[in-house]
């Protein structure tokens, strides 16, 4: 596919590198399949813990030379690969359609938040700023300063195997922090299309070998980082199990830890809602990338006056989605990512059924032509109950379940009532129940949104959650100030010198 050769996806590739340099790691060899069609698209070599280590060591010595970079530069340079990635997005979009299963949209729609962020972090650049304070002591100034932390190591996840990346890697490499970045080893080429666009610019601009490193490799590689002192920062995400292992390690060294993890994410539908905004909302939430989505919607609560309608609209929704190759524009729904996620699905299924819940539409396993990776499956919905073991508890795939509620505050306690806490959702007309489900009576999540889904977040806002999803915020707002740390300064310009709190000391 001309794809693979415009990004330089070779039939073997490195997957270990400090730049321009590709390292010949002796780990195991990690081959990608795609879910599309379910053959093997290329294989990577893995990091062993020499080559991890002479990562972190080259890695170390750059972040030495790129502090010392003025911002602004910096921020040309990230300018810069937010232009080389409106050049690749066409292909980078289809080799993340193609190798991760979502559809050729959010594909490109992925790579279109890359150069969102860059754009993002180019104004960042020159804003990285501090406070100034009154002194309580005459003479005397205060204020204090962001300097860059180190190395930022980046666990991602298979369902945006490059978005979370950049997220993390153009605010640190603005703020004067160099990454190391672990992908997913179920999608490990798109982390070497990433290395060869970022390596183009990084050339033009001479920056030095180290500020962009990639270690492709299993569990044991994020492990070795998250025990590593050499690395100040480590943003995980993935599982809330992953979550928790990572920071319980990083946390022994008091290292910094941002975590996004995982998301049982709600739609309240209020009987004042518009139910053309609150179905289509509802759909792309839950189908939107095969249910693979931190922020998928999971759970859809629906007043009771209108429950019966919204079942019977969202049932005729999921009769028209197109279900195939996520390349073809015309489909709506690709494949999951791998036959363990299937099994995941059907295991869901029927637990939901051994707890009572009945399926509104059926799931299974699609067969037949364009279905051969046995990767596509059926959108599905049930009705079940809140507090259903398997309602609880976040599944990786496209199960919608569907819950009543009678009152706004019984409908919050439901949306609230699961150990997750990420995005969140009220389709409603009415302002008092907005302001309710925005108040701090309201949504515990960390993103709540009126009248739109529970995905698609953009990159002007800090993106994260509470609870069992971690605490962390990456993107948009003042996410930045995580990637540095924060010093106060006194200055004495006076000619003496008066302690704080008015202590004398006198000899």
């Amino acid at each position: 596919m001309d794809f693979l050769h415009t990004l330089r996806i070779q039939q073997e590739n490195s997957g270990i590198s400090t730049g321009q340099e590709w390292l010949s790691g002796k780990g195991s060899l990690i081959e990608s399949y795609s879910p599309v069609d379910g053959k093997k698209i290329a294989a990577v070599t893995a990091a062993d813990r020499d080559s991890y280590d002479a990562v972190i060591n080259k890695a170390t010595a750059a972040f030495h030379q790129w502090r010392l970079v003025p911002a602004p530069k910096r921020g040309e340079v990230v300018r810069q690969i937010g232009e080389a990635l409106r050049q690749y997005k066409d292909p980078l979009g289809k080799l993340v359609s193609f190798e991760m299963g979502k559809s050729l949209q959010e594909g490109l729609g992925e790579v279109q938040e890359m150069i969102d962020i860059c754009d993002f972090a180019v104004g960042l650049s020159r804003q990285l700023h501090g406070l100034t304070m009154h002194s309580e002591r005459p003479g005397h100034r205060m204020y204090e300063q962001y300097h860059p932390l180190g190395i930022v190591g980046v666990i991602s996840a298979f369902n945006f195997p490059v978005a979370v990346w950049s997220w993390n890697s153009m605010l640190a490499w603005v703020c004067g922090d160099v990454c190391v970045w672990k992908p997913s080893e179920k999608v490990p080429l798109c982390s070497i299309a990433c290395q060869h666009i970022v390596n183009e610019v990084f050339a033009r601009n001479q920056v030095p070998e180290g500020v962009s490193c990639i270690i492709n490799g299993g569990r044991e590689v994020g492990e070795w980082m998250a025990a590593d002192n050499r690395v100040p920062l480590v943003s995980a995400t993935g599982s809330t199990r992953m979550g928790k292992a990572v920071g319980a390690a990083v946390g022994a060294r008091l290292g910094r830890a941002l975590l996004e993890l995982g998301g049982n994410n709600a739609i309240i539908i209020s009987k004042e809602a518009d139910l053309d905004i609150a179905i289509l909302g509802a759909l792309f939430g839950a189908v939107g990338t095969a249910g693979q989505r931190c922020t998928t919607t999971r759970r859809l609560i629906i007043h009771e006056d209108i429950y019966d309608k919204v079942k019977a609209k969202l049932t005729s929704a999921y009769q028209q989605l197109r279900i195939g190759n996520p390349l073809d524009a015309a489909n709506h729904v690709g494949p999951l990512i791998d036959q363990d996620a299937v099994k995941m699905y059907l295991d869901a299924i029927e637990k939901c059924k051994a707890a009572g819940g009945h399926f509104v539409v059926e799931g299974k396993v699609l067969e037949g032509k364009g279905y051969e990776s046995g990767c596509y499956v059926q959108p599905c919905i049930a009705e079940a109950k809140p507090d259903d073991a398997i309602v609880q508890h976040e599944t990786f795939a496209p199960i919608l379940y569907l819950l009543r509620y009678k009152t706004l505050d019984e409908a919050i306690a439901i949306q609230n009532g699961v150990p997750q806490g990420l995005s969140s959702s009220i389709m409603t007309l009415n302002m008092r129940e907005a302001e309710q489900f925005l108040s701090q009576a309201g949504s515990d999540c960390g993103i709540a949104n009126v009248n739109i889904g529970t995905s698609g977040a953009e990159i002007g806002g800090a993106f994260g959650g509470e609870k069992e999803t971690g605490g962390g915020r990456e993107s948009g707002s003042d996410a930045w100030k995580v990637y540095m740390r924060r010093q106060t300064n006194t200055i004495n310009y006076s000619s003496s010198l008066p302690l704080a709190q008015g202590i004398r000391f006198d000899v």
